[in-house]
């Protein structure tokens, strides 16, 4: 999933760049033939610590492989450095909830019947936690809006694997998505469109066979809150 989505001869309307989440969105938008650039770069890890560099205007992905598929994306819309960007930016960098909230992380902070202190999730001490653990991604988001750029970030399906805390995911995505909008990224958020009563994404926006991502069905409604939005 980190092979980037190509555009058309048609003007592209947004880059997207992001990890695997990001996948679904380039289908959609291919299917609706809507041109843009991009695609995902990356696992969703790879973008919670620091990933980038800033050299001169334009930026550097630490990783090669990243960096050459992000060099692609820039290509394709025919500028060399992110700073000439004329479209939106599309992006799920930061919201990979379910390995931020990979449950042995969180032992520390748990008692011996497995729970947490009262109001610890939504505490300043989580929030701090969390805004740690995603630093790269945040330090990404503050690059880019310091740019005056449009950028949209999608929130990730609410899937929950095994190895992961659910208490944790809810809340560290919040924390995620407060931090995005303190910095005037326009979050994109369909929770209330895929979930059923208990939070977790229904079965028709899961992609089968995996326990994380969503499906082309998610991906047309994240296209369509795009469009919604203009881009």
């Amino acid at each position: 999933m980190t092979t980037p989505a190509s555009t058309t001869t048609t003007p592209a309307r947004f880059l997207l760049l992001g990890d695997s989440h990001a996948a679904c969105v380039g289908q959609a938008a291919r299917a609706a033939h809507l041109s843009f650039a991009g695609g995902p770069v990356g696992s969703g890890r790879d973008f919670l610590g620091p990933f980038f560099d800033v050299r001169g205007t334009g930026v550097t992905l630490r990783d090669a492989e990243a960096q050459r598929l992000y060099r692609s994306a820039l290509e394709a819309l025919g500028i060399r450095v992110l700073d000439r960007l004329e479209v939106p930016l599309v992006c799920t960098f930061g919201f990979a909830a379910h390995t931020v909230a990979t449950a042995e992380n969180w032992a520390v902070h748990r008692d011996d019947r497995g729970d947490y202190l009262p109001g610890f999730l939504d505490s300043e001490l989580f929030a701090s936690l969390i805004r740690a653990t995603v630093r790269g991604a945040l330090a990404f988001y503050d690059h880019t809006t310091a740019l005056g750029m449009r950028v949209l970030a999608l929130m990730p399906p609410q899937r929950v694997p095994e190895m992961s805390d659910p208490r944790v995911f809810f809340a560290a995505q919040e924390v995620i998505r407060q931090e995005l909008l303190a910095r005037g990224v326009e979050v994109v958020d369909v929770r209330a469109r895929v979930t059923d009563a208990t939070g977790l994404q229904r079965a028709a926006f899961c992609q089968a066979g995996d326990t994380i991502h969503g499906n082309l069905a998610f991906g047309r409604l994240l296209v369509a809150e795009l469009l919604d939005r203009g881009l």
